[in-house]
């Protein structure tokens, strides 16, 4: 009945759950619920009895009704906030929690993550997606990422969140399958959705709108001063254009790429109200910190407060070359040098093209004498193919007669000449050609690869070892060596083709391998396989941290941020040992006194970035990410014509703008206004895991009359039928497991977002039991909701639950994770409760909760909840059963 509803009234909505009643208007009322404000019929709305209600009748709840419902309102509460609760099959981090929570308390989500490599970046996607996904605030997902991760996070959000992507393929997108419409959940490679090809934007334009938009190693989106935008920048910027992206989260590790412009262009796709490329720098700085979010690896801990990553220990080895190999690099250094001269007389455009193949051939050539014999041989083949057409070209024109047409004589002496001249610079080079591979090939042991196994024996014997080289000739002289010293079966390779060719075996056959880079990775990690030998285009997207500790770096590219990425296949979360590292370098080439150079350089950045910090983190990354690779392209191939004694001060003045003041101030300014995780954030992260909800569950099917058959961690049970309400349930459950570090061979993790935990969670949310007395309390424990009052903010949290207790001291407030933990009677914490006796004399309970909620309003800031005018109402109030019957006087807590 409509008298029987007034305003504060507590009631249920069959749709939209529990909600506070604001406003009676005839045949319908207007009541607060979770997610808003809704104006529904008064008939389908139940009045639910309130605390006050049940105080005043003196009606007490079944205790362990108020119990559940409690629990269940915490653990959605601390879920909400922090995602703690998510049934990932990984153990969680701090920093990862708080990225979590930080992106939670906003929505919609605009951030950008720029955590350090190797800092679970998929896990905390996951983290953030759970709680989003399974209150139905996200529908449709979108993944963007390389072209080379997209599987891999496919199978990460499968395997750890059980969030099932679809992978976008060009062939199924078509006008008939309406892929976009069908689709609600995609994963899609960044490089093929930036190509408009047979329509794909139009039909990605035309379909619904996005409710999370992620996109990683977002640094690929770029704008140029000149306002040249890449492809993948533009079609995001046309999705935001058209309203497709409601929430946005991007990932990257170098965020800022040397130029503002860009830098200001990418944070545009966040907010094109507060940042962009011509708008006030310091204006957009203070604005920074509300959507860029930044972990250092020094900085992140586990939940013991342990640092989780120890600095990365380098052991420089080197090698020198035999008389043939000297002689070798000799010439090839010369035939640089004279390419590069050939070159300097040419247009611009041919000058461009002659200078690639010069640098492709010195960075093979910095490799291994075989990966560039290879190339040298294909070369000379080439352009021998080429000079005999032209020989017979010439002489056809020769043994022509002439014409009687003046014009036609002048252009076939004029072609003959050109080809002529083409034809005696193509003699030339094949002349040094041929001698450069007569004398490769008379090189048949290299004293790199040598060396790479006697620093296997000699520092990682016994240890798994990865190995990174730039060339797939380079790659199979290594396997080859190590198969001799190690046996046939001791190795395995990553590349970009799964193919390796003229891998020599030990008896003595040459011969092509293939696997599967997943394959090749699961045998490392499993220990299947001692040792592992990468290119960087192989190893991108692969972890391989499980075992191993050891690198080589058998040859040194020419961006220093390859060695980082490198690096970080093993220098990431789960790795247990300090990362050893060693470079391979020849200290009487010049690429090898440029890289001591360079070293040099990177340490005063370092030391310069230290000094001007508070507190000083390795920045490592972001310095790298700054410089574009031609930079160290043209510092490497130049170096090669500098006379050894002007190198230093040659390299002084190339390189003086890397590193500078101003690469130096944009750094400052980046790290110092993006929100980051360092150790005293962990006191604010809640110390709970999924353990901490098997005693609700427990209790819940004791509350459903079930009784579970426990082994162990391993719950099994017939689900009870009140809980059989959607088909993702099943009528029993084997091996149910509240532990991410447990495995069970055929059990499962439960946690929130399992649809059987989930629906133990909606049956203890809707029970009506307000008050109670609860044996193990020590004295009576009022909980509260909080909310904001203004309704127009959108965040994701939209409710916290709040606890006020009467300890000895005096009323004293509670977190939500600190209530769940009072609430459950096997907690450490709750024993030490016991322990002592309150003393409280007989009072008027009603009057107690309202000093109670008082007391909150006042305490209420010290929450630092994410609500612009804090609401506070009440939820329950349990107090202790009296030695004496009554609800005051002596209680043994």
């Amino acid at each position: 009945m409509i008298s029987t509803i007034s305003p504060s009234h507590d009631v249920l909505h069959p749709r939209h759950g529990h909600g506070q009643v604001l406003m009676v208007s005839g045949q319908t009322v207007v009541v607060r619920f979770v997610h808003g404000i809704e104006e529904v019929p008064v008939t389908e709305i139940k009045k639910l009895v309130s605390v006050i209600d049940a105080l005043q009748s003196d009606d007490w709840s079944d205790p362990d009704e108020a119990l559940l419902r409690a629990q269940a309102t915490a653990i959605r509460s601390v879920n909400d906030a922090w995602g703690v609760f998510s049934r990932s099959r990984i153990s969680l981090l701090p920093h990862q929690l708080w990225v979590c929570h930080k992106a939670l308390r906003n929505w919609p989500i605009r951030l950008l993550v720029a955590d350090d490599v190797g800092m679970g970046k998929t896990i905390e996607a996951g983290l953030i997606l759970w709680p989003l996904l399974s209150k139905g605030a996200v529908k449709r997902l979108l993944v963007l990422t390389p072209a080379k991760l997209v599987e891999q996070w496919q199978q990460r959000l499968r395997t750890m969140f059980d969030i099932r992507l679809a992978v976008y393929r060009p062939e199924v997108d078509n006008v008939r399958t309406d892929f976009w419409a069908t689709h609600q959940q995609v994963v899609a490679s960044l490089p093929t959705m930036r190509l408009d090809k047979n329509q794909r934007h139009e039909r990605l334009l035309d379909s619904d709108p996005w409710d999370m938009v992620i996109v990683d190693e977002v640094h690929h989106l770029h704008v140029e001063e000149n306002g040249r935008k890449t492809l993948g920048f533009q079609l995001l910027e046309k999705l935001e254009e058209l309203g497709k992206i409601k929430s946005c989260l991007l990932f990257t590790g170098t965020p800022h790429r040397g130029k503002d412009y860009g830098f200001w262009s990418l944070m545009s796709l966040l907010d094109r109200n507060s940042f962009g490329a011509e708008k006030d720098v310091n204006q957009q700085l203070k604005r920074l910190p509300e959507f860029m979010l930044r972990n250092a690896k020094q900085k992140v801990v586990d939940m013991s407060g342990r640092r989780l990553f120890q600095p990365v220990q380098q052991f420089p080895e080197t090698y020198r070359y035999t008389d043939e190999e000297d002689k070798f690099y000799q010439l090839m250094t010369a035939f640089i040098l004279s390419g590069k001269a050939y070159a300097s007389s040419l247009s611009k455009a041919q000058r461009g093209q002659v200078m690639l193949v010069l640098i492709a051939l010195q960075k093979l050539a910095s490799s291994s004498i075989a990966a560039v014999r290879i190339a040298l041989q294909t070369r000379l083949t080439r352009i021998t193919g080429v000079a005999e057409k032209y020989r017979n070209e010439i002489e056809h024109f020769d043994t022509q007669d002439e014409s009687d047409d003046e014009l036609e004589n002048a252009l076939r002496q004029w072609t003959t000449e050109t080809k002529k001249g083409s034809l005696q610079l193509m003699e030339n080079e094949i002349e040094h050609l041929q001698a450069l591979v007569s004398n490769a090939s008379k090189i048949t042991t290299e004293t790199r690869i040598e060396r790479v196994v006697q620093v296997i024996k000699d520092r990682f014997e016994n240890e798994q070892v990865l190995l990174f080289t730039e060339y797939k000739a380079t790659q199979s002289l290594v396997i080859s060596a190590l198969m001799r010293a190690y046996g046939t079966h001791c190795v395995g390779f990553i590349n970009g083709d799964d193919r390796l060719e003229a891998v020599e075996f030990p008896d003595g056959q040459v011969r092509q391998i293939q696997s599967k880079r997943e394959d090749i990775a699961a045998a490392f990690n499993e220990g299947c396989i001692r040792f592992l030998v990468s290119t960087e285009a192989g190893g991108e997207g692969i972890d391989l941290q499980e075992r191993c500790h050891c690198l080589i770096h058998v040859d040194l590219p020419w961006n220093p941020m390859r060695l980082h990425q490198r690096v970080g296949r093993l220098n990431r979360y789960g790795q247990t040992q300090p990362v050893q590292v060693v470079s391979l370098r020849n200290p009487d080439t010049v690429e090898s006194l440029v890289w001591s150079k360079l070293e040099s350089k990177l340490n005063a950045i370092m030391r310069a970035l230290g000094n001007a910090m508070d507190e000083p983190e390795d920045l490592l990354q972001l310095v790298l990410g700054m410089t574009g690779s031609s930079v160290f392209n043209e510092i490497f191939s130049d170096a090669s014509g500098v006379p050894r004694a002007r190198l230093s001060e040659w390299f002084d003045e190339k390189a003086k703008t890397f590193g500078g003041e101003s690469a130096i101030e944009t750094i400052k300014a980046l790290v110092g206004n993006a929100q980051s995780f360092d150790l005293s954030g962990l006191q604010s992260v809640p110390p709970m895991d999924l353990p901490n909800l098997r005693s609700f569950f427990l209790a819940s099917l004791a509350f459903n009359s079930r009784r579970p058959e426990i082994n162990g961690k391993e719950i099994s049970f017939k689900t009870p039928q009140s809980w059989m309400t959607v088909p993702s349930i099943k009528a029993s459950y084997s091996r149910l497991y509240f532990d991410r570090g447990y495995r069970s061979e055929f059990g499962s993790v439960c946690g929130v977002g399992h649809p059987v935990f989930d629906r133990a969670l909606e049956q203890a949310l809707a029970l009506e039991s307000p008050t109670a007395r609860v044996p193990h309390l020590s004295g009576p424990l009022a909980l509260f909701i909080v909310f904001d009052r203004v309704t127009d903010t959108g965040g994701h949290v939209r409710e916290t639950l709040v606890g006020v207790r009467l300890s000895s001291s005096g009323l004293e407030v509670m977190k939500d994770w600190e209530v769940l933990l009072v609430l459950s009677k096997d907690s450490d914490k709750l024993r030490e409760e016991e322990t002592h006796r309150i003393n409280w004399d007989e009072i008027d309970l009603a009057e107690w909760l309202g000093s109670a909620k008082n007391f909150l309003s006042q305490q209420i800031s010290i929450l630092n909840l994410p609500y612009k005018v804090p609401g506070i109402r009440e939820h329950a109030l349990l107090t202790p059963i009296c030695e004496h019957g009554g609800t005051g006087k002596t209680l043994d807590a």
